[in-house]
């Protein structure tokens, strides 16, 4: 039998379609995770009871059940109850919503590592509280947290290929596509990960461009 890569072009646009909707579905839970997280942050530490307490066990939820389970509950759990949500909108909600409850812990620490005097500060130029939060407290606490951030979305971008048990063809699933017909696995498989390999690197590469130009600012 041995290893035959030459079954692989012709499925090349396959793969590449797979390898597209990978990164659709990254970058678009990715600002999802982030946004959220910020969100999530500030409703822990600065909303009222009524409403920090259920955002806290929201969070206690996605971050102490399986990613998996997160995907079934909202793809095949809402349609029982009349919510239909398409396949990739499901895995970007999916993925966007548990990454972001772990940025939410990140950007947390961030703004509690502020000194005070920054809000003080803010209240004394006339800002109000949300004010000063919004253009000066979340803006260096974001700036500072840069890098465990970026460590969730190199995590989120291997994790997308959970989506495929929902159906979402992803790099994964067009490669199992690929070998449904060809019976080739290890060589799709191995495509894949090459594939995954790329676009990691081009993750890696935006995310240091990111951190210098923030370093630029200090």
């Amino acid at each position: 039998m041995g290893l035959d890569l030459t079954v692989v072009p012709p499925f090349a646009g396959l793969i590449l379609q797979g390898a597209l909707w990978t990164i659709a579905i990254t970058a678009s839970a990715g600002v999802l995770s982030f946004f959220g997280g910020i969100g999530f942050a500030i409703c822990a530490l600065y909303a009222p009871a009524i409403i920090r307490y259920p955002i806290k066990a929201f969070a206690w939820l996605f971050m102490t059940t399986p990613l998996l389970l997160q995907l079934f509950l909202i793809y095949f759990g809402l349609v029982q109850i009349g919510i239909d949500i398409p396949a990739f909108f499901a895995g970007m909600i999916g993925l966007g919503l548990h990454f972001a409850v772990y940025n939410s812990d990140i950007i947390q620490t961030g703004i509690l590592a502020i000194d005070k005097g920054q809000h003080e500060a803010g209240r004394t130029l006339g800002l109000s509280r949300g004010q000063t939060l919004r253009k000066i407290v979340i803006p260096q606490a974001v700036r500072d947290v840069v890098p465990p951030i970026g460590n969730n979305m190199i995590a989120l971008l291997k994790d997308s290929a959970l989506v495929s048990v929902i159906g979402v063809v992803e790099l994964v699933h067009a490669s199992q596509l690929a070998i449904s017909e060809t019976f080739r696995p290890f060589e799709f498989y191995l495509a894949a990960a090459a594939c995954y390999y790329v676009v990691n690197l081009l993750l890696e590469f935006t995310l240091h461009r990111i951190e210098r130009r923030i370093a630029l600012t200090r």
